[in-house]
């Protein structure tokens, strides 16, 4: 179940994430959810939305971190 828009995603995503991070889930989500179409390409028995959820929440925490219950961009290091 590919997601569309960003007003497709679950609501915790909605409400939790800035635009930009909500850009990025949808995208990596969409991607792993072609990616991992194949059950043997998947570790154990996850489903293939779970894993697209977990390569997408990896995606976001790659650029954002929460701080006081709030997701900030990470800051770019020299």
């Amino acid at each position: 179940m590919p997601y569309k828009n960003l007003m497709a995603l679950p609501e915790g995503v909605r409400k939790n994430l800035p635009k930009h991070a909500q850009e990025i889930y949808l995208a990596a989500f969409n991607h792993a959810w072609e990616e991992y179409r194949d059950p043997e390409d998947r570790r154990g028995k996850a489903s293939r939305e779970e894993v697209a959820h977990k390569v997408a929440w990896a995606a976001v925490k790659q650029q954002y971190e929460k701080q006081d219950d709030t997701w900030h961009r990470k800051k770019k290091e020299d």
